[in-house]
């Protein structure tokens, strides 16, 4: 029987970077996020994949819903073997952080932080649950902002710097239960997210801001994410990795 990975965000962007590399290396994936089923990314995305993928639409802010969530994807395809969590979103409003609004640093955390936690507490506690001779993983996609300042999506930093506390507590709580716990750390990566601010960073990519001298893409991601979910890096149990070319690299 085939892997089965649960890839929130996984239509798009990193999220469908990794789930292309692990429908080609033979899992099954289920794919959640908040958008409606019929959504042009999510039926592009279905189509590429083909049969090895199924869409579950999912609100991460609504932590009532992750058991009708989780049901739903065993009864379809089984148990999951690894969870990626990726789904985010940055700072709804780009600017000074003493001008951030209550509300935009609620929405942010709720889905970053807060909506990662519990759907992580949920799926580690069915892993537990439900012995399997598979090995079974958590990663969480975070960012190189989980260490980097950006002072103008201060919030955004936060609820990063937050998940990477959270990938280290899951990692300690779960390396006796067999379940292997990662934290990547992606840096400037093409996608929709960062289509806006395109050509600012492409400027500064070129003046040497990250040493590889271009843009990340989310099969870069995928490609880490590869090893980490079959077990070849299970003794590395809450590794923090930076996949950024060298951006987060000190230097002087």
């Amino acid at each position: 029987m085939s892997s089965l990975a649960l890839i929130t965000g996984g239509q798009t962007g990193i999220g469908l970077g990794i789930a292309r590399v692990l429908v080609a290396q033979g899992w099954q994936v289920a794919l959640a996020s908040s958008s409606s089923e019929d959504s042009p990314a999510v039926q592009d995305a279905l189509t590429e994949l083909g049969d090895a993928a199924s869409y579950y639409q999912h609100d991460l802010r609504d932590t009532d819903a992750v058991p009708n969530l989780l049901d739903r994807i065993k009864t379809q395809q089984g148990e999951i073997d690894s969870l990626i969590s990726n789904a985010g979103v940055p700072a709804r409003v780009r600017g000074d952080m003493l001008d951030m609004l209550p509300e935009n640093w609620d929405f942010t955390l709720d889905i970053n932080l807060r909506g990662a936690f519990f759907l992580a507490q949920s799926v580690a506690r069915r892993m537990i649950n439900a012995p399997s001779d598979a090995y079974r993983s958590i990663i969480f996609v975070t960012s190189v902002s989980a260490d980097m300042v950006s002072v103008e999506r201060a919030e955004y930093c936060i609820s990063k710097a937050g998940a990477g506390m959270m990938a280290q507590l899951f990692a300690a709580r779960l390396a006796s239960e067999g379940i292997g716990v990662f934290e990547l750390r992606p840096g400037i990566i093409e996608t929709g997210m960062t289509a806006g601010v395109k050509d600012k960073y492409t400027s500064r990519i070129e003046a040497g801001l990250v040493p590889a001298a271009r843009w990340g893409q989310p099969a870069d991601i995928g490609s880490v994410v590869s090893p980490l979910v079959s077990g070849q890096m299970q003794f590395a149990n809450g590794a923090v990795i930076p996949v950024d070319g060298g951006l987060s690299i000190h230097r002087l």
